[in-house]
């Protein structure tokens, strides 16, 4: 008797070993890539689950731990003999994609080329980024919210701007308004997670923007609940242990204005009806506003920049929903607190740190980042665009965004904070 219960107990434990076994073995030998070409066409919808809690599931998960760290491992292997199979074809020139003068003038492409040959000082600059981020993260009289929790702490779909490539081992996080959507279209080039005519895309510019900023293209941590359950999180961290993490950022300010710029002074259906409607009669004290954003323009009715700012420090604005992703914190979006990145770059100096990084992650000689996107938005701007912000604003603006400022070394604007 004792025998056969036994036997049903390993019975029962080996099921669910081998199906832990077979479902992270689909994950990285490629199935992913299958889930994410067959998603494009179908939304989806907002994740229902809650994150679970950092207790649940501890002690089964502790015993699997390097069963799960030498499969990974064991994966990426594979992965990095298949990926040297493709990566014989020629590189070619990315073509540049149509744009309209407006959007080219506001948008601000730059497709000259640009010297990125590897500068001794560049491996110097990146340690001291990582350096200041650490430290920073690390010192207790700096404080700002959500920095003292830790990766378990962080809500399931505050993890939607982490971006995984399995078959190089890499996890970006994207900035919006920091050459996201050139970083993006490189991870699909890279994860080979979208098809054109049953082909991998070989080229970031030959990628339709409307397919990049899709969310079903691209595999995302906020997504791991749904395929593991109570595994997610710990795969997650494996993940973060194993893979190689980056993120780009550029200064807090110019970030502000460009997506003021992108998002408010070119038509955009979304923005008008969801976030200017609202600013115009809050701050503007316009009770009848037209329908359609072409209307409005056309009447000239116009978000400002101070409508806009007036809109970030208002208490009220996030009391209703977080921030857009474009005017969010990077500290927000990318949880550098929490999560250990490997590579910071800058906007700044993008044409270096794009090369750079792309040595480093050993794809150079696969693919090139898109010829120089520079958006025309520059630090010089920063004083006439805030000429007319009353000084408190700058000051009140300062505050709520020098988490951003601090961790990744940006100096802080004493020209606008002060008479």
């Amino acid at each position: 008797m004792a025998k056969a219960r036994l036997f049903r107990l390993w019975l029962a434990l080996g099921s669910v070993f081998m199906i832990l076994v077979i479902i992270v073995y689909w994950d990285n030998v490629g199935t992913a890539h299958f889930y994410l070409h067959t998603s494009l066409s179908r939304p989806h919808l907002p994740d229902p689950h809650p994150t679970p809690g950092p207790e649940e599931g501890k002690d089964f998960t502790s015993d699997v731990d390097e069963f799960l760290d030498k499969l990974l491992s064991s994966g990426l292997k594979q992965n990095d003999l298949s990926r040297r199979k493709t990566e014989q074809h020629p590189l070619l020139a990315s073509p540049k994609p149509a744009l309209s003068n407006m959007e080219e003038s506001v948008r601000g492409y730059d497709w000259s080329p640009h010297n990125t040959k590897q500068n001794p000082d560049q491996d110097r600059l990146q340690a001291e980024r990582r350096r200041v981020l650490r430290d920073f993260c690390a010192n207790s009289s700096f404080v700002f919210p959500t920095k003292e929790r830790s990766f378990d702490d962080i809500p399931n779909y505050e993890l939607n701007h982490l971006i995984v490539d399995d078959r190089h081992g890499i996890i970006y996080c994207y900035v919006p308004k920091v050459a996201c959507t050139n970083w993006k279209r490189v991870m699909i080039v890279l994860s080979e997670s979208l098809l054109d005519r049953g082909v991998p895309y070989r080229e970031p510019l030959d990628i339709p923007r409307e397919h990049v900023h899709n969310s079903s293209t691209h595999l995302t941590f906020n997504k791991f609940w749904r395929r593991y359950g109570k595994f997610s999180r710990h795969l997650m961290k494996i993940k973060l242990k194993k893979y190689t993490k980056f993120l780009f950022v550029r200064d807090p300010f110019v970030r502000l204005i460009s997506a003021f710029r992108s998002k408010f002074e070119l038509e955009n259906e979304e923005f008008y009806r969801k976030f200017a409607v609202p600013m115009l009669k809050m701050y503007s004290n316009l009770t009848s506003l037209p329908t359609s954003v072409s209307e409005a323009f056309s009447a000239g009715l116009k978000v400002s920049f101070s409508n806009f700012i007036q809109y970030l420090l208002d208490p009220h604005t996030e009391r209703l929903a977080p921030f857009n992703e474009h005017w969010r914190q990077v500290y927000r979006l990318c949880h550098p607190c929490q999560i250990d990145y490997d590579f910071v770059g800058k906007l700044e100096t993008l044409d270096e740190d794009a090369a750079q990084l792309l040595r480093l992650l050993k794809v150079d000689q696969l693919l090139h980042f898109p010829p120089s996107y520079r958006n025309r938005t520059a630090s010089s701007w920063e004083e006439d665009w805030f000429a007319r912000i009353p000084l408190a604003w700058r000051q009140q603006l300062y505050k709520l965004y020098e988490a951003d400022f601090v961790l990744f070394g940006y100096p802080k604007p004493e020209n606008l904070l002060q008479d």
